[in-house]
């Protein structure tokens, strides 16, 4: 399988603030690659170099084959990008939208008007392609943005949160779009704060905090190597002292939020063991997942916007 993105030791400042500080990577043709962290890890400053918005100080960064410190402008017609920031024109309706961004890409007039109307149905938009951006819910807009990136009909798509703020009911649907489109083996890069999204769509996943990739594997290899099957979910609340200690004196692995202690386990024998030093407390069995990989990698301390 040939790679359709490679970073090499990528780095990005921003006067004398380090935002992306030596990323390698290898992207496969034809894979969904979701990129999580928490806010201020350098994942949207990533996207941005590969989309042309930010220049890399330094490092390397090829994209289709194409090298975009001077290959940008190819880059860019063979990649459809899904923003944070909508960036729709709100004097205009939906369809005009995509005719409009259609001539950036110098296409055909009347293959543009029909491409733009099969999306917007793919989308579930015909019937509100006449309307004003504006006049659009939330998911509406979304998916107009996901029509506009795939418009010209992109080697690979950027995702960059595209169901942040929306109902679950929208979200699910563009999930299921999404899956679509990975039958078709477009190549998909996302980044996500929801972690159910990154298992159900990510072939592999890289995990950047500070600038840096801290680990890739697919979900479930992830799940293992850090947590293991199961998690115990300890309500400690004043307590928190007593069992923080307790756990470290059977040498179990934990993380600490709040009320709560999260409790991983090496072996089932290791689980049966601590259960019955916790007859008498509030806890919970679950089996592990992707949310509990990104907290005990990343931590749980809340970041601000970047």
């Amino acid at each position: 399988m040939s790679i359709t993105l490679s970073a090499v030791n990528l780095k990005k400042n921003y006067n004398d603030v380090a935002a992306v500080r030596g990323i390698n990577l290898e992207i496969k043709q034809g894979e969904c690659f979701g990129i999580l962290g928490p806010n201020g890890a350098g994942k949207s400053t990533l996207l941005k170099m590969i989309y042309g918005q930010a220049i890399p100080t330094s490092g390397d960064l090829f994209v289709l084959g194409l090298n975009t410190r001077d290959q940008m402008t190819e880059i860019k017609a063979r990649i459809g990008v899904v923003p944070q920031d909508d960036g729709l024109d709100t004097d205009f309706s939906a369809l005009e939208n995509l005719k409009l961004f259609a001539t950036y890409f110098n296409m055909e007039k009347n293959s543009a008007e029909a491409r733009a109307e099969h999306l917007l149905h793919e989308m579930k938009l015909a019937d509100h392609q006449h309307m004003h951006v504006e006049a659009l819910s939330g998911g509406m807009k979304r998916r107009l943005v996901i029509a506009r990136s795939l418009l010209h009909e992109p080697q690979m798509l950027i995702l960059d949160e595209p169901t942040t703020g929306l109902d679950p009911q929208a979200r699910l649907w563009i999930w299921n779009y999404f899956e679509k489109l990975k039958v078709q083996k477009k190549t998909i890069i996302i980044t996500t704060h929801y972690m159910e999204e990154a298992e159900k769509l990510c072939d592999r996943i890289a995990i950047v905090d500070q600038g840096v990739v801290l680990d890739v594997g697919t979900g479930p290899e992830l799940i293992k190597k850090y947590i293991g099957t199961e998690v115990i979910e300890l309500e400690v609340e004043d307590q928190k002292n007593y069992w923080t200690s307790k756990i470290k004196n059977l040498d179990i692995e934990f993380q600490e939020f709040e009320s709560k202690l999260f409790v991983f386990f090496a072996s089932i024998d290791q689980r049966q063991n601590f259960l019955q030093h916790i007859q008498n407390a509030h806890y919970l069995i679950r089996a592990a997942n992707l949310n509990d990989v990104f907290l005990k990698v990343a931590g749980y301390q809340i970041r601000g916007e970047a």
